[in-house]
């Protein structure tokens, strides 16, 4: 077995003592989510500055304490670096309690940067790192065990590259004065709201198109108690109940066995089991609930009419201003925010607040106000600023 794989709690605690007073450490998880509701941590990858400091830990190793990690996540002198950082950080989350911070996502910096809209890892390790990445690996089954040297060096090259990708990225942040910009995209990921999955909201996540109040309570509640049921027994929600058969129960609010065995996708056998009357309890207090408590459907902003010419404008300039700033365009703004700003001056939306605004935000309003014109120029697009 690799040297590289740390298997007992001995070993954990020798290795995060080893690096806990290095400035920052590059992270990555392998896990598994397809059989269950909780990700499933199969592997854990670290490394440090210098050579040799990188070691995959086996977090379903028997009597393991993943604790001495926890210490590092915690570290706030310690930054955390993972590359697309979401789906870790609610790994960690869920088994903290708590989001590791500080930390930096190579993902974003690099959209900062102008490497693109969610460039991959692959694609940094080329242009930074002048590699190519062992993909034979990519597929694997990491709940298996025991695993191969050929998997774990595969799993390694996730975080050994990824320090050079830090030290380039943090240094081009700091020459274009822009680490500022990474750090507000990083108050989102940080944010413990982010990853809480808490059943009364599991109903926003259903798509509904319109529906009475009492129809989206129904919803709410079967789509509340769906989620507690799939957190209990960590099964995917949708092997609880599809999202079309909730919405079919929603429509017919059943009242006994026989209504719900009607139901589209899911049968006398559901309806008679254990599953079948926690629908029917589920709809019975929905059906209960007052009709002025009722929910109402999200009010449509009411755009006014002929906003395309200058909402086509807007895409324009988007695009001429992010390729001149080397930002990734989709990080400052997209279709619906560049709709709500053709229509309202002071609209909601981030590219009229912070750094987007400077960079994009009030060209887009002194175009709407005939205060600069595109034009062509040498193969791309001018802004000609008016006087007076």
């Amino acid at each position: 077995m690799s040297k590289a794989l740390i298997s007992t709690t001995d070993a954990l605690s020798e290795y995060c003592r080893s690096i806990a007073d290095a400035p920052w450490v590059t992270v990555d998880t392998e896990f598994m989510r397809d059989k269950t509701y909780w990700p499933k941590l199969c592997l854990l990858q670290i490394a440090a500055p210098g050579d040799d400091t990188e070691r995959a830990i086996d977090p379903l190793a028997e009597g393991i304490d993943l604790a001495p990690v926890f210490e590092i996540m915690r570290n706030p002198k310690q930054i955390k670096i993972f590359h697309a950082a979401r789906q870790d950080l609610e790994i960690f989350y869920n088994l903290m309690g708590e989001v590791p911070a500080p930390i930096f996502d190579s993902q974003v910096a690099a959209m900062v940067c102008g490497f693109g809209d969610q460039v991959g890892y692959e694609a940094l390790v080329k242009k930074i790192c002048r590699a190519e990445l062992d993909k034979s690996s990519r597929f694997t089954d990491w709940a298996h065990r025991p695993l191969t040297d050929r998997q774990i060096t595969y799993a390694l090259s996730d975080v050994t590259h990824l320090r050079d990708i830090y030290l380039f990225l943090s240094q081009r942040l700091a020459e274009t004065d822009r680490s500022h910009w990474l750090e507000e995209e990083m108050s989102i990921l940080s944010s413990a709201d982010t990853y809480r999955n808490e059943p009364e909201d599991a109903w926003r996540r259903v798509k509904v198109r319109g529906g009475k109040p009492r129809f989206l309570q129904v919803v709410r509640e079967v789509a509340a108690w769906r989620e507690r049921e799939a957190q209990a027994r960590d099964i995917p929600r949708n092997r609880i109940i599809k999202d079309d058969s909730l919405l079919d129960i929603a429509g017919s609010a059943p009242k006994s066995l026989e209504d719900l065995a009607r139901i589209r996708g899911l049968g006398r056998g559901f309806a008679e089991g254990k599953l079948g009357q926690g629908v029917l309890d589920a709809v019975e207090r929905a059906m209960a609930v007052p009709k002025d408590d009722l929910p109402h459907p999200p009010k449509q902003e009411a755009l006014p009419p002929g906003l395309g010419p200058m909402t086509d404008l807007l895409k324009v300039l988007l695009k001429r201003n992010s390729e001149s700033a080397g930002v990734a365009s989709r990080l400052i703004a997209n279709a619906d925010d560049l709709e709500r700003i053709a229509a309202d001056d002071s609209a909601a939306v981030p590219a009229l607040s912070g750094w987007r605004r400077e960079l994009f935000g009030e060209d887009a309003l002194s175009l709407k106000h005939g205060k600069i014109a595109l034009t062509g120029g040498d193969g791309g697009i001018d802004v000609i600023r008016k006087e007076g």
